[in-house]
């Protein structure tokens, strides 16, 4: 009998390639995908842990599915939130069947069987040795990939639970990397983004980041090759002799910096001043010209003062990002912030939040509205959500709306970009330097 699966995946993009793997395991055991909770045999919840909203998020969510559950179907909360919680979760709610954490998926089909015998289980060990190597991934999108090439984290940020729900820092070999990126390229694939929680700290005892860049952007049939997240003191200059010197690599780096204030900085455990950072940015646009800059920014750090976040601001325009994640800080059990004295109060904190987004909003704009009338290379990569557009991506990651055939998708287009509204783009097609469509 075919079984049903239905995943919901919140969080980074790990968390993406993580549900491939899971829908790879399940796939093996004749398990099929639907994206009807109603029509589940197996509901499960791919959760992040990062930030405490998340988390309540997925609380809720869970709260939510309870009510497709019938006999015989299994409701299980897998990812970082269940590795932080473990068998609490089981404890705090009774309709929920398995909590598994990110290195437990390959038992999946066991306690989910031992599940519906009535079994509720946990599975968090951490495994040092676990890659999923033979595990193929069921991967949707044929445009683009998350390729995992790198697993946990040993840096130990004081505002960060990854290590705890990650574990230890382990990197793919080399070879198993290129194999899988190969596969993809015989099955059309041109992008492909290589994913670690610090991913150029990559090592595999033997090749280095920079070993893999060369190898990756060499295989046959890979056009465009991407990154996330880096960290800033880990680009070496033979990590940053790859990105100039290897054709496929984006011009774009998504470089979290966290703060603007070197104090802060200090007290959040990160390895680098604001100086160190601005030299990091330094050496990468003298490499890569045009590079495309993005980043991740905390307000609200236990001791941020008025003029450490004044620091920030000033960092964003100084370095003038293309955008920003930015987030308050969220406390999180086990990290090292819990600890440290003078608490930002909320109301101050979501005004700076306020402010800072404010700020990387004017000077995306500003940065924006100089690219109007420019042409570049675009991904086209699935329809827009606006009217009868295609979305597309320039390789320095600006995502531009043209209109066109959805056959166009997976396709590269020369586009001239006719307007911004701050943060995506229009654009028309160009051939031969020809406008042959409008984006009204």
């Amino acid at each position: 009998m075919t079984r049903r699966v239905y995943i919901e995946t919140y969080g980074c993009q790990m968390n993406v390639a993580d549900s491939e793997l899971m829908l790879g395991v399940l796939g093996r055991e004749g398990y099929v995908v639907t994206d009807d909770p109603a029509a589940a045999d197996l509901m499960l919840v791919n959760t992040c842990a990062v930030r405490d909203n998340a988390e309540q998020r997925v609380i809720g969510r869970m709260g939510e599915l309870k009510r497709y559950k019938r006999p015989g179907v299994v409701l299980g909360v897998v990812g970082c939130m269940a590795q932080r919680l473990g068998r609490r979760l089981l404890d705090e709610a009774p309709h929920v069947d398995l909590v598994i954490g990110p290195d437990g998926y390959r038992a999946l089909p066991e306690l989910v069987s031992n599940a519906r015998d009535g079994a509720r289980a946990a599975d968090t060990a951490f495994k040092s040795w676990e890659h999923y190597e033979d595990v193929p991934a069921v991967r949707t999108d044929r445009v683009g990939a998350f390729v995992t090439v790198q697993r946990g984290c040993d840096y130990r940020c004081t505002f960060c639970i990854v290590p705890m729900t990650r574990g230890r820092e382990r990197s793919r070999r080399l070879g198993d990397v290129i194999t899988e990126v190969g596969t993809l390229a015989e099955q059309g694939v041109t992008e492909v983004t290589l994913l670690g929680q610090t991913v150029n700290s990559y090592h595999d005892g033997e090749h280095d980041f920079a070993d893999l860049l060369r190898s990756v952007g060499a295989v046959s049939g890979v056009r465009r090759v991407r990154f996330t997240s880096p960290y800033p003191t880990e680009f070496t200059d033979r990590v940053v002799a790859a990105m100039a010197d290897v054709p496929a690599v984006c011009e774009h780096v998504h470089l979290p910096v966290q703060s603007g204030s070197s104090r802060v900085l200090k007290r959040m455990g990160r390895r680098y001043s604001r100086e160190d950072y601005l030299a990091v940015v330094d050496r990468l646009r003298a490499a890569v010209p045009n590079l495309g800059l993005t980043t991740d920014i905390i307000v609200g750090f236990p001791g941020e003062s008025e003029a450490d976040f004044g620091a920030t601001e000033s960092l964003v325009r100084e370095v003038g990002f293309d955008d920003a994640y930015t987030f308050k800080y969220s406390p999180r059990e086990g990290t090292g912030a819990l600890r440290l004295p003078e608490a930002v109060p909320d109301a101050v904190a979501g005004g700076r939040l306020e402010r800072l987004i404010a700020t990387v909003r004017d000077v995306a704009r500003r940065r924006n509205a100089a690219l109007v009338g420019t042409t570049h290379e675009v991904l086209v990569e699935k329809p827009a959500r606006r009217g009868d557009l295609l979305q597309s991506r320039t390789r320095t990651n600006k995502v531009v709306l043209v209109p066109g055939p959805t056959s166009w998708i997976g396709s590269y287009l020369q586009v001239r970009l006719t307007g911004t509204t701050g943060s995506t783009f229009t654009g028309m097609l160009e051939v031969s330097g020809k406008e042959l469509a409008v984006v009204g």
